[in-house]
């Protein structure tokens, strides 16, 4: 049997979502938006929650254009507050479109959104050698320093908790486990 990280064990939709995407090295920018917005929305919540929810998001948020996400208005607001299809947390969407408009001012200064983000890492892979689940933590100076800095930019919803699962999310932290099949498959 393939040895897999135990977190995503026992839910078909977890166990796609570990081998396919989870550590995976991410430069494309609408990824990176689509991840940073799913994150925000997840906070408090389980991240099974929202991977239940994510196509829900796709249709409601424009596919995760964050050209069109930074415009949205109030009436857009209260269209996705009646969605029952994604959180209907006002001060989380508020936040997602807060945040659109920070990552279009963060791509005006560093020309991409990924340039930015994978400069806290000088461009490479922070590759953690964990051999049980239990020893992730749930955040890093890496992503307080992010977190702080995304902040001081106007973001809201992108906390060190949060973040440090974007950083997952998107390959910059691999945390596979050494014996998953996936730990040096997503190594950069």
């Amino acid at each position: 049997m393939v040895q897999k990280c135990s977190w995503c064990l026992g839910n078909e939709l977890y166990e796609k979502y570990h081998d396919e995407e989870w550590g995976v090295p991410v430069h494309d920018e609408s990824v990176h938006f689509e991840f940073l917005l799913l994150e925000s929305a997840q906070a408090g919540l389980s991240w099974l929650t929202i991977l239940k929810k994510r196509e829900n998001y796709r249709k409601a948020y424009d596919n995760f254009d964050y050209e069109k996400v930074s415009k949205y208005d109030e009436k857009k607001i209260e269209e996705l507050m009646n969605n029952p299809g994604i959180v209907r947390n006002r001060r989380k969407i508020e936040a997602s479109i807060k945040n659109a408009k920070v990552f279009i001012e963060i791509q005006n200064e560093f020309r991409s959104f990924d340039k930015y983000i994978w400069s806290f890492t000088d461009g490479k892979q922070v590759i953690n050698h964990f051999k049980d689940i239990e020893e992730i933590p749930a955040k890093s100076v890496l992503s307080e320093t992010i977190s702080k800095d995304l902040k001081k930019r106007g973001c809201s919803f992108l906390g060190p908790v949060i973040m440090y699962a974007h950083l997952q999310a998107v390959g910059i932290i691999n945390d596979h486990i050494m014996d998953c099949f996936r730990y040096e498959e997503v190594q950069k």
